[in-house]
């Protein structure tokens, strides 16, 4: 088995405990894996304060620190094809998907390489004649990240750059369902020549590891991605330490299609944002909301679709849906899937859990309308679509926003005075109209309500890692007035 270790403050080491991975495809374990428990938390947290303060990395300047950033995207890119082989290998994520997403991470490296010296402060028109004040943005300080293991690698990127390009420190928790990735990347982090103790990559379980990060005293602020319940204890640990969060949370994304719209390329959209991913995204469009005069050929259309997906070997590049990261997520799709259709729910296509080896879920679709089904509420993690049809604009609108989620959508129609209607009336981060699962560097992402705060993208997220310092200079020689008399 290959044998990973943790890096904690320019060296790789071996963790508190070890664990195995298991291959999704397979069952079988692959990889003998590193556990960093308390004392391996406390001191990489340590080493990214000394490294924020005391260290190469707090006397560089922005430029030089985006010289490094630049040198690390190259390296990402070099070598993503070995990177995507262990992202699939350790979380079942196809091999055609995580070769083009890794590949497509260094250019998010490029970006904030680009924006590390054009974080601008500013000068304030003060209301006293004797004072000049200006604003300083600098690094929040030590940055706990935790990121899931879908997209290991995209999601660490769009914490990691911003954070960089701020001048933060950090300590990143790769998730233990299929850490290998991330834990390889850090080799590229040691090649590029970052100081000891900029970047530090673990892995671990719960409390050992997770909670001992996020509620650590030297920990300024936290960036999660994850489900509502892990942020809740997330945000109960930041308690201890007060740090300021990010959360990147779940969905339950709204795809709604008029009658108008280009149905073929719907429908392809709607495949994209349902089975892409084997549905282990974050965004997936898993509620189909159609109008109903062309609700039926619609269904018609993306059942056969559906049933002409290849699933098989992540690692085939003929494969379109592999397996679900772990036992316990197909357990759960699965016993989801059923309470809906015991709720009442039609059974489209799919559905049932395949014998033999590996954590494989067919792609499947729920027909819920006029049923009170758990599909339409809970996000199933999983290549499962829900159906409803709607009349009117205006009912189209009230089901979209009928969650507790708000982390994206898509709107399919022709018609662009609708199309602005329903981007300005749905209550998500992201409205794509006739496109979906799109992303880019430059754009913000981030959700409402349940899906979390803070935004990752763009330079809205350089800005979530500085704080602001005022600085004011007396520029008279006159004696310092009545103490006593607040200026």
């Amino acid at each position: 088995m290959q044998r990973f270790q943790l890096y904690i403050n320019g060296a790789f080491e071996d963790g508190e405990g070890r664990f195995e991975s298991l291959d999704p495809a397979t069952g079988n374990a692959w990889a003998d894996m590193p556990e960093a428990r308390e004392g391996d938390v406390d001191r990489a947290v340590k080493a990214a304060h000394t490294a924020l303060y005391d260290g190469p990395w707090a006397k560089m300047t922005a430029t030089q620190r985006g010289k490094l950033i630049y040198k690390l995207a190259d390296l990402i890119a070099v070598n993503a094809p070995k990177l995507a082989e262990l992202e699939t290998r350790d979380t079942g994520k196809i091999i055609r998907e995580t070769s083009s997403q890794i590949a497509y991470v260094a250019d998010y490296f490029r970006y904030y390489a680009g924006l590390a010296d054009k974080i601008e402060g500013s000068t304030l028109p003060i209301d006293k004649p004797d004072m000049d004040v200006w604003l300083k943005r600098e690094p929040v300080g030590v940055v706990a990240m935790v990121v899931p293991w879908n997209s290991q690698l995209f999601l660490s990127a769009v914490k990691i750059g911003p954070a960089l390009a701020a001048g933060c420190t950090m300590v990143v928790k790769a998730s233990e369902d299929g850490p290998a990735p991330l834990l390889e990347f850090a080799r590229l982090v040691h090649e590029a020549g970052f100081p000891p103790g900029v970047i530090n990559i673990i892995t671990g379980f719960g409390a050992a590891c997770g909670a001992a990060l996020t509620r650590h005293s030297k920990v300024a602020h936290i960036a999660f991605t994850g489900g509502p319940e892990s942020a809740r204890h997330v945000v109960r640990n930041s308690a201890e330490n007060l740090a300021s969060t990010s959360l990147e949370l779940g969905g339950k994304s709204p795809f709604i299609v008029f009658a108008d719209a280009d149905i073929e390329s719907a429908v392809n959209a709607q495949v994209s944002g349902i089975f892409a991913a084997t549905g282990q995204s974050c965004v997936a469009g898993s509620r189909l909301i159609v109008e109903r005069s062309i609700k039926d050929a619609f269904l018609e259309r993306l059942k056969a679709k559906a049933e002409a997906i290849r699933i098989g070997s992540p690692l085939e590049m003929a494969t379109e849906v592999g397996p679900l990261a772990t036992r316990r997520q197909q357990d759960h799709v699965d016993a989801l899937v059923k309470a809906s259709v015991a709720s009442g729910a039609r059974l489209v296509t799919g559905g049932v859990k395949p014998d033999g080896p590996g954590n494989f879920y067919p792609p499947t679709i729920l027909d819920c309308d006029g049923v009170n089904s758990p599909s339409m509420v809970q996000e199933f993690f999983g290549p499962v679509l829900s159906v409803v049809s709607f009349e009117t604009e205006a009912e189209a609108l009230h089901l979209a926003n009928d969650t507790a989620f708000g982390l994206a959508s898509g709107v399919f129609t022709q018609n662009l005075a609708r199309a602005h209607r329903m981007m300005n009336g749905i209550r998500a981060g992201v409205v794509w109209v006739n496109t979906y699962r799109a992303v880019s560097p430059i754009a913000p992402f981030g959700g409402y309500g349940l899906s979390g705060h803070g935004r990752e993208g763009g330079m809205a997220a350089v800005l979530d890692y500085t704080r602001t310092k005022t600085i004011w200079l007396k520029t008279s020689d006159d004696p310092f007035p009545d103490p006593f008399v607040m200026r």
